[in-house]
């Protein structure tokens, strides 16, 4: 049977808004659209190679994100940084992640562990003169690979937007050698206490290094807006 037309155009909307989504979270990326810049639709569009209806799609669904702010009669502009929203992205991680840290133990499977294993390694084989991007990427896999195994689906997307806005939006975790050494321990140690099967161990050992963590990236941003 012929799928009927309208799906079919339904899709292929769906397809280029997707399209356009992925090219301004790239333009994002490569620091090509900053934090409190205009946004102009049709020279995203002519960037993108793509009509503008479907930018503007795009540029909707980061408003919803966070990304994008509307001004009627003025048009997008990037949202711009403050210490406010990311120390309440930390708040957040503190939060969440922790508490999917019994469901993540008791759904455990052999599978479950060598995926988890397999983020640790990345993460740990990474660069290490610097804090590059890659590992600011294998970074955020290892928490989302530990945050999948719970399988709280709702609580996953949320935690994948909040990563979103963290590494487009401020950059990441722009850290030193030794705080990626440490880094490194505190990952281990709480695969080491989930494998185990101690939850409250690893729920602690993730607090506490989200907790380190925010510490550093909020004073290194007053820094940065005071210079």
């Amino acid at each position: 049977m012929q799928e009927p037309r309208r799906h079919k155009l339904s899709k292929s909307r769906v397809d280029h808004s997707q399209k356009a989504y992925n090219g301004i979270r790239r333009m994002l990326y490569r620091k090509e659209l900053v934090p409190g810049q205009k946004i102009s639709g049709r020279f995203l569009s002519e960037r993108l190679d793509m009509s503008l209806t479907p930018v503007i799609q795009a540029l909707k669904f980061m408003e919803f994100q966070g990304f994008v702010r509307h001004e009627p009669k003025r048009g997008y502009y990037m949202t711009s940084c403050s210490l406010a929203e990311l120390e309440e992205i930390y708040e957040l991680r503190e939060l969440l992640e922790p508490s999917l840290i019994p469901a993540t133990v008791s759904r455990l499977t052999e599978e479950g562990k060598k995926r988890l294993q397999f983020a640790l390694e990345a993460h740990r084989s990474a660069h290490r003169e610097t804090y590059l991007p890659e590992r600011l990427f294998k970074n955020v896999e290892f928490h989302l690979a530990l945050a999948s195994l719970s399988e709280k689906w709702t609580q996953i997307r949320v935690l994948r937007n909040t990563f979103n806005l963290l590494l487009l939006k401020y950059g990441g975790n722009q850290g030193s050698v030794e705080s990626m050494r440490s880094m490194d321990q505190d990952h281990q140690e709480v695969f080491d206490y989930v494998v185990s099967g101690d939850v409250s161990r690893a729920e602690e050992v993730l607090a506490e290094h989200i907790q380190n963590m925010k510490s550093q990236v909020l004073q290194r941003f007053r820094q940065i807006m005071e210079d």
